[in-house]
């Protein structure tokens, strides 16, 4: 549908930004500013840093985890299963590389950067097992869908998510289990993809429509991003100049290609040779531009690039501030065409919860009043509006229409955006409380 033609963020320096006192209009001499802090008077939402982190904890541990372990895993198989209605009956026992992949990241990484339980790194293991089953060294991608006990439902997949979530996942589980081998096969599945991605004809073609013709091939910013998180992850674990590369290219291509100066927006779409679509398939910004621009700033934080890192909140704020919803709240999944004003109004919880990583991560090495205005914002609404318990069920709503409108039933568990922002934002929490609310100090 359409909204309102959106207006262009202002930047105007204020008086008081100039070093003018605006109640005296008087200049203010010897001013000493006094160390950022991650709060506004001890508080962030509304709330002291110990009961946030508390929130999370609980949100993770007493509603997702019980869940999760309860309903999802599978302790005679392995693997996750993820077609679940809301009281945990399953709607199928089929499995799914992309929940596979996801799911041993998120119990990797559990044991690594959260709570050191063993029987995680158990879960994630039989899950490996799983998919081993399946060659995920092979020439092609893995199927998408499969049997409980592990037979494809499906031939190989058509995009490579699939391979990349089993990789990410693996270079994660070779920390949790201490086997580097894992490690290893991940940058091998990473390589395979890449190539897929740079060289089968016809990869991801967008389709002729009654405005575009057929776009062969074409860049998508969703695959940039996760190659990008990927190599940020491993590269944080080992030095390997071909990973390095990888992850160069895809901060460019994020930051220079996919970078639309003409609306100072991100697009998804752009043709194979990095150049701009001029058809209707060229003007989508979808919430995966500010998700992707939260992996920016872990990454100009790996490599201390404090100019990388400004840059990349910059456009975060923009983000926001654009795709956020005046009316009814919370950040709409994106513009089909900007030009012309046509949104995708629905609210989906990963798109918030993105949000809630990058200010978070925002906050804790800038405090940056922009971040902790708009945190306190999003955690507000989508504590309003997405936890299931006010209507008797555990765990959050996944996927709603613009009003965040409950549904009876679901058929799907996330096992992947949910849990992981409540892990890293909990584990900056607790860097800001042993910080005593101060800034992280990262870049000097």
């Amino acid at each position: 549908m359409k909204r309102r033609t959106f207006i262009g963020a202002a930047s105007a320096a204020s008086a008081a930004a100039a070093g003018w006192s605006c109640a005296s209009a008087s200049p203010v001499v010897n001013a000493t500013p006094e160390a950022p802090s991650v709060t506004d008077g001890g508080m962030l939402a509304g709330k002291t840093l110990d009961k946030l982190r508390e929130e999370h904890r609980y949100w993770l541990f007493d509603d997702y985890l019980s869940f999760h372990d309860r309903f999802c895993v599978d302790r005679e198989f392995g693997g996750f299963t993820t077609s679940l209605d809301r009281d945990g009956t399953k709607i199928n026992t089929n499995k799914n590389a992309w929940f596979e992949g996801r799911g041993i990241w998120v119990m990797s990484y559990l044991y690594n950067s959260v709570r050191n339980d063993p029987d995680y790194v158990n879960v994630a293991r039989m899950s490996v097992d799983f998919i081993m089953k399946h060659n995920p060294l092979g020439p092609e991608l893995l199927p998408s869908q499969f049997t409980r006990e592990g037979e494809p439902l499906t031939g190989p997949a058509q995009i490579f998510y699939g391979d990349m979530f089993v990789a990410n996942g693996l270079q994660e589980f070779s920390q949790a289990s201490g086997e580097d081998q894992y490690w290893d096969m991940a940058k091998r599945i990473i390589l395979k993809c890449l190539d897929i991605y740079d060289h089968r004809p016809n990869y991801g073609n967008l389709p002729k429509t009654e405005t575009s013709p057929e776009v062969v091939s074409p860049r998508k910013l969703g695959h940039w991003f996760v190659l990008l998180r990927s190599t940020t992850q491993m590269l944080e674990k080992r030095d390997d100049p071909e990973l390095k590369a990888i992850n160069d290219r895809a901060v460019e291509a994020v930051m220079d290609y996919h970078y639309n100066p003409a609306y100072d927006l991100i697009n998804e779409n752009i043709n194979h040779d990095m150049s701009r679509i001029q058809s209707d398939h060229g003007q989508l910004v979808f919430g995966h531009a500010p998700e992707t621009l939260w992996m920016v700033l872990f990454e100009a934080l790996r490599r201390k690039d404090k100019a990388l890192f400004n840059r990349a909140a910059d456009l975060l704020r923009r983000h926001i501030e654009v795709m956020w919803d005046d009316v009814y709240g919370g950040l709409m999944l994106g513009i089909t065409h900007v030009d012309k004003s046509v949104w995708n109004t629905g609210k989906a919880l990963w798109l918030q919860e993105e949000i809630l990583i990058g200010t978070m991560c925002v906050i804790e090495h800038t405090g940056a009043q922009w971040a902790k205005d708009w945190f306190s914002k999003m955690y507000t609404y989508v504590l309003e509006k997405f936890p299931l318990r006010q209507y008797g069920h555990p765990l959050w709503i996944l996927y709603a229409d613009r009003f965040v409108t409950y549904r009876e039933h679901t058929s799907r568990l996330g096992n992947f955006h949910h849990p992981r922002q409540l892990m890293i934002n909990m584990n900056a929490l607790d860097r800001m409380i042993e910080r005593g609310g101060k800034v992280s100090g990262h870049f000097g």
